[in-house]
């Protein structure tokens, strides 16, 4: 089969490797959509642990059952989660699953990046779901990067009647917004410093967009951080409502610090909530969203690229100029 083989952004090659066999318990699927996500083109992120194949914004078809598995036949389309919680542990137990062990130990083999893929056992028991025929292969990759975003409204408090700032109108900011307007925000405000994702933040239903380079956001309950642009914590902390939420979504380097005003955070009583990941059942509302158009999420679409120009597919999202979101379809 055919890989997409990630060493830097500028260094991606398509290269043989040996078609996957499904064990005991496993399930090799052909991938018919993979998204490119914005962390796939962090460097900082990715590069010292190339090569890989990256990949895990995925849907396709099954074509390999392996012995045991149940619920699933080949020919099945599905969406599958990369990272899947034990279920058992203390952090699974309370609602903490991105923190568990086992989801950070849970992968793709390889990655999405490629013609196949095969999914271990437990992502095939806790992390594999059926794909509507109402569903394109395309729309499907949404559920994984639109499952983190429920995850995160959700642990934030959720959003209904309240007014929300997103900070940052790439993807992931595009989808809080589908997300929080999809659930009664009164009021949602979109700050980037691209034109074209202002325009594209206010297409997706914001109420007002807004320059960042301006400095003032408008006073919010729930103000949402898409960006690792420094900035970005200091107007969050500065646009937080009394009794609002900071919610941290961006994945921000190692070593990042932020000053805190800790006194006024607590006067005003303003909580900063972090979040990454979305579990088995946030997959699930997801993929029902989707499914029942409750997100459009086709019309963010920008770009559809095939398997052998995922590095040009890597350039576009690592450019964050006028792409959204990049589908590679091999």
């Amino acid at each position: 089969m055919k890989v997409a083989v990630y060493r830097s952004n500028d260094d991606i090659r398509i290269e043989d490797r040996p078609d996957p066999v499904a064990g005991p318990g496993e399930i090799v699927f052909r991938v018919r959509a993979s998204g490119v996500c914005g962390s796939d083109v962090m460097e900082w992120y990715r590069a010292p642990k190339a090569p890989l194949v990256l990949g895990h914004e995925v849907a396709g078809e099954i074509v390999q059952l392996g012995e045991g598995v149940e619920g699933f036949r080949e020919g099945d389309r599905i969406v599958a989660t990369h990272h899947v919680p034990c279920g058992t542990c203390r952090y699974c137990a309370t609602g903490r699953e991105p923190y568990c062990d086992t989801l950070r130990a849970t992968h793709f083999d390889p990655g999405g990046f490629a013609e196949l893929v095969r999914l271990p056992a437990i992502n095939v028991e806790k992390g594999t779901f059926k794909v509507p025929d109402e569903v394109s292969f395309e729309e499907a990759t949404f559920v994984e990067p639109l499952a983190c975003v429920v995850r995160a409204q959700r642990v934030a408090g959720g959003v209904a009647g309240k007014t929300v700032a997103i900070l940052g109108s790439g993807m992931s900011g595009l989808l809080h917004l589908l997300w929080a307007r999809a659930h009664k925000a009164s009021r949602v405000v979109g700050t980037d410093v691209h034109p074209s994702r202002l325009a594209a933040a206010r297409r997706a239903g914001a109420d007002e967009v807004l320059d960042a380079r301006a400095g003032v956001v408008p006073k919010s309950d729930v103000v949402i951080v898409c960006t690792a642009a420094p900035d970005a914590m200091r107007q969050a902390i500065e646009a937080a409502e009394r009794g609002g939420v900071i919610l941290v979504f961006a994945l921000v380097p190692p070593g990042f610090e932020v000053s805190i005003p800790a006194h006024d955070l607590w006067a005003r009583g303003v909580s900063i909530v972090p979040s990454y990941a979305g579990p088995p059942a946030d997959m699930r509302t997801a993929l029902y969203a989707i499914a029942s158009r409750a997100v459009d999420v086709a019309g963010l679409i920008t770009h559809r690229l095939p398997l052998g120009k995922t590095a040009e597919a890597f350039r576009l999202v690592a450019a964050a100029g006028d792409s959204m979101k990049v589908i590679v379809l091999p």
